[in-house]
């Protein structure tokens, strides 16, 4: 016999080092490490911001009526009413609220731009009636409210804000699908007069807290549409020349100017409301006091239920149901901030980005207010404080949010495998990434 030979060994690559080992089978490590992997996984899927939007408002909605149940009590019974009066208001706001939101999530984009030009004329309308005798009505010194009859009263000027967002992205978006935007008259012009137009109506009745929204729904729109920087702060200093006019001219506003940090109610208890706030947030502590055992509601802090309504919720929950509060806001800030940045669509990025702004901007000014960080500036919390005239249009801006979310090509994906066809699943579609949807091929497909 012959002996077989032996073919010499080929040598093995060696290894390049590596600083963690994949672990076996696909499985996640456990740890520190997989529970960082895991919350990114989740954090980063496709449905994220839709679910973020949606949980996050209807939370806030549902805490806000029961904070508004607990703090207008007292302030109801004082102007001999029932107890349950202004909750009573505030829930058939928030169910016919629930309609338009579920209305604007189930509206093509199409539809929303076609509401741009009607709503704006009819806000600008109504603001203008805000100013006849007889028809315009005066609360708290601002002549900005329409009787409805009997209870109900309406203000235009929070429909002026949804308005601004709807017509300022349709504008950009048509004006930027015709690469006008390079050019700063086309920039400006007539975004620039119509916002100053709505913002002059609004200070014909005072309202400096909501022209302020408006102001920084401008400001978020201008930065979208990317102005350049020189344009930006030109408009910045512009508006700020203009406030401090307006706050100069206005006693009560320098007042409230004055107001900013204060720990004592002052000469004439000028400082009252924002001293009292800072008391019921100290008083809270950790867990709060309960709720409905809230002390400064009994009186001594004045508009519980609407403007300080958070000083409230320190009170009673403490600094964990704040905290809750933020994090609430903080999450559907940071869900409308990725709607506008994944979209490839100019009008949702702006429509996005607008409402992202106007919710931010001024949930930022109400408690900036109440901590007395900030003048108070007489707005409400959004989809929290008390008051129908502000939260319709906030949930139906909130339902373009969740429309939105639902749109994007990687959201329609995981909605479309979710959904049976026949008691079955909708077969050969899976999701890649976040940006778009593949179809499985046939096997011997080329």
């Amino acid at each position: 016999m012959t002996a077989r030979s032996a073919k010499p060994a080929t040598p093995r690559p060696a290894r390049r080092p590596s600083t963690a080992r994949r672990p076996r089978g696909g499985r996640t490590p456990g740890g520190l490490r997989g529970l960082h992997i895991r919350l990114r996984r989740a954090w980063d899927r496709p449905l994220t911001a839709y679910y973020l939007i949606l949980g996050g408002s209807l939370l806030i909605t549902v805490l806000g009526l029961v904070m508004v149940y607990s703090a207008s009590q007292i302030k109801a019974l004082q102007s001999g009413l029932a107890p349950t009066f202004f909750f009573r208001k505030q829930l058939l706001a928030a169910v016919l609220g629930g309609g338009l939101l579920l209305a604007a999530s189930r509206m093509t984009v199409r539809l929303h731009r076609g509401l741009a030009y009607p709503l704006l004329a009819v806000s600008v309308f109504l603001m203008c009636l805000v100013q006849i005798p007889g028809i315009g009505v005066a609360v708290n010194g601002n002549q900005n409210w329409i009787s409805l009859g009997g209870p109900f009263q309406m203000q235009p000027s929070e429909f002026a804000k949804l308005a601004l967002v709807l017509w300022g992205a349709d504008l950009l978006a048509r004006k930027q699908d015709k690469r006008l935007l390079v050019q700063w008259k086309h920039l400006l012009v007539p975004l620039i007069p119509v916002a100053f137009l709505l913002l002059g109506l609004i200070m014909l009745g005072g309202d400096m807290g909501t022209a302020i929204i408006l102001t920084a729904i401008l400001f978020g729109l201008l930065w979208l549409a990317g102005a350049p920087t020189r344009l930006f702060v030109g408009v910045l200093g512009a508006a700020t020349l203009i406030g401090a006019l307006l706050i100069k001219t206005s006693a009560n506003r320098m007042s409230r100017l004055a107001c900013i940090g204060a720990t004592d109610p002052g000469p004439g208890d000028q400082c009252w409301q924002a001293v009292h706030g800072i008391y019921a947030l100290a008083s809270g502590g950790f867990f709060g006091s309960g709720l409905g055992a809230s002390m400064e509601k009994w009186g001594e802090l004045p508009e519980p239920h609407t403007d300080f309504i958070f000083a409230i919720t320190g009170e009673e929950l403490g600094l964990a149901g704040t905290l809750s509060v933020l994090a609430l806001f903080a999450a559907l800030g940071y869900a409308g901030i990725r709607v506008a940045g994944r979209t490839e669509d100019p009008f949702v990025r702006y429509a996005a980005g607008g409402v992202t702004t106007w919710i931010t901007a001024q949930a930022v000014i109400n408690i900036g207010a109440v901590l007395g960080l900030l003048p108070i500036a007489g707005v409400p919390l959004p989809l929290f404080s008390y008051g129908g005239s502000a939260l319709l249009p906030t949930m139906f801006a909130i339902g373009l949010l969740i429309a939105f979310a639902r749109d994007e090509p990687a959201a329609r994906a995981a909605l479309a495998m979710r959904q049976p066809v026949f008691g079955r699943r909708q077969a050969g579609v899976r999701w890649k990434t976040m940006r778009r949807r593949v179809k499985k091929r046939p096997s011997g497909e080329r």
